[in-house]
């Protein structure tokens, strides 16, 4: 596979920079031996969240560059609670002996004289990352793209089955109740971004919580699982060497993760609004049906699919909650992004699909 796949980084943008000399100086003295040249710079522009930047600095005697990747808060950014940066480090830190795929933690700052906020830096995994249409000129084959799919969920699987409580992780979320903390605090904050020209969402919202299950069993979940956080192996495209963004990974029920996993898999066959949502390549021949997903994740785990209507109703409505959370901020002209402009109509569909699904349940 050739290298003009690997995901790049792009030119750091001049309202997202920090004191590189800050950075570089705060790095040696956590015992990198970086030298005395900075590092270039650049920035990668996929999420929506903590910003990620590429560090690069000079060839060592190999003739590679020594490259880090560093991750921070939104300039300006407030609510620690949203974006917290010592958790989402140690989180990958405690994780990475037992669930390999996570990068390794380097250093992570709370000295904000450095550049005015929290900050970690971790290694670089260099791979591809499956975003909604593969890197141009890159192609799969029907049984490649199968057994991506397979991978990615052979990889949630591995997730799910770690000991948290061996591996010294019974602190990374309150556990058991997970089902109905989710129910009732997205219900929330449906409630709290609701804008007058979406739907109310109660008969959704009822009906979660009359049907919720309980927890199935209590594991780590990532809780944001999709392909375009998952790292691939340049030469090999079924092999994933990572998993990315783990900013949200809690103790919870592992049907809620997938559930939330598959509200954003949009198949070959689906209409056109929901092809129209797609970001990761969820789409070619070979790659399996949601459907096909849950018998194979239910079949592996051991657990009754029996329920699976709720799980998937709940993610959808968390990802018409996310959408509107976000439509309300363009409503109320906290952003200008003209590209939330018509997310109010995307909350619209998302209603359908959950009352869709509850008729077919035939669960009143």
């Amino acid at each position: 596979m050739s290298e003009q796949f690997i995901d790049q980084p792009k030119a750091l943008r001049s309202s997202d920079a920090f004191d590189i000399a800050a950075v570089h100086h705060w790095l040696n003295a956590q015992g990198l031996n970086l030298g005395d040249a900075l590092p270039e710079v650049q920035q990668f522009s996929g999420g929506a969240s903590n910003l990620t930047y590429q560090l690069s600095y000079a060839k060592g005697d190999d003739g590679k560059k020594q490259q880090y990747i560093l991750r921070r808060p939104p300039a300006g950014h407030k609510a620690a609670s949203a974006h917290d940066m010592k958790r989402e480090y140690t989180v990958m830190a405690r994780l990475k002996p037992v669930y390999p795929f996570v990068p390794d933690m380097l250093a992570f700052c709370d000295d904000h004289s450095v550049i005015g906020c929290d900050f970690y830096v971790m290694e670089k995994l260099v791979g591809i990352i499956p975003r909604g249409n593969l890197p141009k000129g890159m192609r799969l084959e029907k049984s490649q793209a199968h057994d991506l799919c397979v991978s990615v969920v052979d990889k949630l699987i591995d997730l799910h089955s770690v000991d948290y409580q061996a591996a010294g992780l019974d602190d990374l979320g309150k556990g058991q109740g997970y089902v109905q903390r989710q129910v009732e605090g997205w219900s929330k904050r449906y409630v709290k971004a609701k804008t007058w020209n979406v739907p109310g969402f109660n008969k959704t919202m009822s009906w979660l919580a009359k049907h919720q299950p309980n927890d199935v069993k209590t594991c780590i979940i990532h809780n944001d699982y999709r392909m375009d956080n998952v790292v691939l192996n340049p030469d090999q495209p079924g092999d994933i060497i990572g998993v990315l963004d783990w900013e949200m990974a809690t103790l919870g029920d592992p049907l809620m993760d997938l559930g939330g996993a598959l509200a954003y898999w949009v198949q070959a066959d689906d209409d056109f609004v929901m092809r129209s949502l797609r970001r990761q390549p969820s789409h070619l021949p070979g790659m399996l049906s949601r459907d096909e997903i849950v018998d194979y994740y239910c079949q592996k785990m051991n657990l009754d699919k029996s329920l699976w209507p709720f799980y998937e109703v709940f993610g959808l409505f968390r990802l018409a909650v996310i959408v509107q959370q976000i439509y309300y901020r363009y409503h109320h002209k906290q952003t200008d992004n003209p590209a939330f402009k018509n997310f109010w109509l995307v909350v619209h569909y998302l209603n359908w699909r959950c009352k869709k699904i509850i008729k077919k349940s035939g669960l009143k």
